[in-house]
């Protein structure tokens, strides 16, 4: 490197660096083919959504255009894609069928604001204490349930879906072996909408699900009375879409990094999926967070990397409703579907499931990530599943831990002394047992208690300490405590004494 080059300041650098899809041709047309098959991707699912919320399908897709649009600006994982959701529809459905459709609104910009707030206060970082058991479960239930949500589509349908849905499959199979310079699920998409029409065949099409908008969203404010009366009506459901909606996005925010070997910001992430809430409710639309279907389709399947193919997918999804929605409304269901089952196979961890896998695999380990995947398929709650599986592990940690503190006992020849050498992490479940295992009646008058090779962690150890010098006390005999660690010193000498009436 030259000298002049070497006095460039990275600020300076990076001012001058383009975005890659504008400095490669490459990257730019990848990018806008992977937008324009998400698009096309989501709009059939977005109407779905609405009909979950209880919501005409313009609003759902409203949602799904306004998401993916601020959230390539504001969002902090690059081409993850957000729109509308089954998991937020769950949610804020019993909210729009009891109290009307203006408290929903009110409730998605309620969300976003908790959204921005949680993100800011840092709820990001709690994302560390999911372990990868639970990160496994939660893909390969999402995998599950990427199929499962395509079941419907090929119960009581014409033959003519089922041949149709083999060969899009295969279509994607081969023809990557071809080219990769159009992805595959479109070619999918495009002939087997060629071939339906083309041939007249009768088959469900995406125009069957709903009509679709004829114009773009008017901001506005939602129609309900500002009172305290409404904002303790839903504060609760908002609340609950800014958990689930959080926790959806960072689990897929953590998979993205994963798959592409980047990092992404999971705190500007966060706030930026209030914003987008915030952003698609005064535009009317149901709200939404991460969708790892399309996501999947964007990253793993189309190979995009950059915020353009996400804000293509928002922006191509309105142009096809609007301009192109005669066009669209003729996609069969069959080529729709074709593509998800193929997202699903690919999403899928099969070798999580690989008898080698499963023999070397600790039993606690498989156990979490079952009952992470039983509790999603239950529910189709991703939020619930990843919550039960992480307290699960967490309980299977205390408990392996909780057995690791072991006390060894060692008398003096004169039997004037006992040295009991404990080693260990003590902490609730470990320091419960630790009382019991001290001769009080048999032991010489002093007893020293080496903690050197242990840890303690909270009060509970610190009041099992002081129960073992009672115990001692009470038969005239002398506890020392010696070898605390400074952290475990600290600990104890603010709260040895001072625990007496816990017990």
């Amino acid at each position: 490197m030259s000298s002049a080059a070497s006095t460039v300041s990275p600020v300076a650098r990076l001012r001058g660096r383009k975005p890659d899809w504008l400095s490669d041709p490459k990257v730019w047309r990848t990018e806008i083919l992977a937008g324009l098959v998400v698009g096309l991707a989501l709009i059939p699912e977005a109407i779905s959504f609405s009909i979950i919320a209880g919501v005409a399908p313009a609003i759902g897709l409203f949602a799904s255009f306004t998401m993916a649009v601020v959230i390539s600006i504001v969002g902090g994982r690059r081409a993850m894609i957000s729109a509308a959701t089954g998991a937020v529809a769950l949610v804020i459905a019993p909210l729009n069928r009891e109290h009307g459709f203006g408290y929903l609104v009110a409730a998605v910009i309620l969300a976003g604001v908790f959204q921005v707030v949680l993100g800011a206060l840092g709820v990001a970082r709690l994302m560390r204490f999911i372990p990868r058991s639970v990160m496994v479960g939660f893909v390969n239930s999402l995998a599950i349930l990427i199929f499962m949500a395509q079941v419907p589509e090929m119960r009581n349908v014409p033959w003519a879906v089922y041949p149709l849905i083999i060969g899009g499959l295969a279509l994607m199979v081969f023809f990557p072996k071809i080219t990769t310079v159009i992805p595959a699920p479109l070619i999918t998409i495009i002939i087997l909408t060629v071939i339906t029409v083309g041939a007249a065949i009768a088959v469900p099409t995406v125009g069957g699900k709903g009509a679709l908008p004829s114009s773009l969203p008017v901001p506005g404010l939602p129609d309900v009375p500002f009172t305290l009366d409404t904002l303790t009506t839903i504060a609760p459901y908002a609340f609950a879409m800014a958990l689930v909606g959080l926790m959806e996005s960072l689990m897929t925010a953590k998979l993205v990094d994963d798959i592409t070997d980047t990092h992404s910001n999971k705190t500007r992430e966060s706030i930026g999926q209030g914003i987008a809430n915030i952003v698609t409710g005064f535009f009317g639309g149901m709200g939404g967070c991460a969708m790892i279907g399309q996501t999947m389709i964007n990253v793993k399947v189309s190979g995009a990397r950059t915020r353009l193919s996400t804000f293509l997918a928002g922006a191509f999804l309105m142009v096809l409703c609007i301009v192109f929605g005669a066009v669209v409304s003729d996609i069969p269901m069959a080529a729709l579907v074709a593509v998800m089952v193929m997202v699903s196979f690919a999403t899928f961890d099969w070798h999580s499931i690989a008898p080698k896998t499963l023999k070397r695999m600790p039993a606690g380990e498989i156990a979490v990530m079952v009952i992470t995947v039983a509790c999603v398929v239950a529910t189709h709650n991703l939020a619930i599943g990843v919550v039960v599986g992480s307290l699960t592990a967490m309980v299977i940690f205390t408990k392996r831990v909780a057995h690791l503190a072991e006390v060894t006992a060692v008398i003096d020849p004169d039997r004037t002394t006992v040295v009991y050498r404990v080693t260990g992490e003590l902490f609730f479940a470990s320091s419960n047992d630790l009382v019991g295992q001290f001769d009080y009646t048999g032991d010489p008058d002093k007893a020293i208690i080496d903690l050197s090779a242990a840890h303690v962690w909270d009060a509970s150890s610190v009041a099992a300490l002081d129960a073992i010098e009672t115990k001692y006390a009470q038969r005239g005999k002398t506890v020392e405590i010696t070898g605390l660690n400074d952290p475990s010193a600290h600990l104890h000498d603010k709260l040895s004494g001072e625990l007496a009436a816990g017990h």
